[in-house]
């Protein structure tokens, strides 16, 4: 029986990828310090990052769909701390019956939060 998954997905740099996602509510999760991985958690989701030096961002195909409650809430907040929301990714609803937005991390990894209607 499955019961979790967390994505992996590449980054250049930890801090700058922490400080990424603590702007979004995420906290570091474990206890250890991993050379070149980081572990990132918010409610009940984490997303897992391993050192990738030499990534192009803009060859960065790395994305994530992230199921949500209140979305409208968890975008004004995104909004309200100036998070930059993508440009193709504004809050709408999708004709497959989600409302969704998107953001595009520090090395393009494309995270999309849905929520059903």
């Amino acid at each position: 029986m499955l019961k979790e998954i967390h994505p992996k997905l590449p980054m250049r740099d930890k801090n700058a990828t922490r400080e990424y996602y603590y702007k979004l509510g995420f906290r570091e999760f474990g206890e250890n310090d991993y050379e070149g991985y980081l572990m990132m958690q918010r409610d009940k989701i984490q997303i897992h990052f391993f050192e990738f030096q030499a990534l192009d961002p803009r060859q960065n195909y790395g994305q994530v769909y992230i199921r949500t409650e209140n979305i409208e809430d968890l975008y004004q907040s995104f909004l309200d701390r100036e998070i930059a929301i993508h440009p193709a990714g504004k809050l709408e609803t999708k004709h497959w019956g989600k409302k969704e937005f998107a953001l595009l991390d520090p090395d393009h990894n494309l995270l999309t939060f849905g929520q059903s209607l």
